[in-house]
């Protein structure tokens, strides 16, 4: 298995158009053989967003990334985020969730 992060850099005041738009391509990354996938964006700014999913090879992933039905995500949000766009690949050696968080003690 293999994590792949994708970090986007969004130009200014495209912030809320990058979140709607890329939402719905990031959570097809199940439909390529993603096992869990995340969208998250920056607190501060509010113009950076990291993209992770987990797929059982690197082959898997550029499946999904190579696909038309990404490409086609691409083309409608260009001009909303900056590019070279560079996929990073992290081998996990440690992972973990909890069905329900333990109560914080006061």
């Amino acid at each position: 298995m293999i994590q792949v992060q994708i970090r986007w850099a969004i130009n200014p005041f495209r912030g809320d158009l990058f979140a709607e738009g890329w939402r719905p391509a990031a959570e097809a990354a199940v439909d390529y053989g993603a096992t869990e996938w995340s969208f998250t964006r920056g607190h501060e700014g509010r113009l950076d967003f990291i993209q992770t999913a987990t797929f059982p090879s690197k082959a898997h992933f550029e499946r999904y990334w190579y696909s038309e039905r990404l490409a086609e995500y691409r083309i409608e949000l260009a001009g909303a985020y900056q590019v070279p766009i560079l996929p990073t690949f992290w081998e996990i050696v440690g992972a973990g969730n909890t069905v329900s968080p333990a109560r914080a003690e006061p």
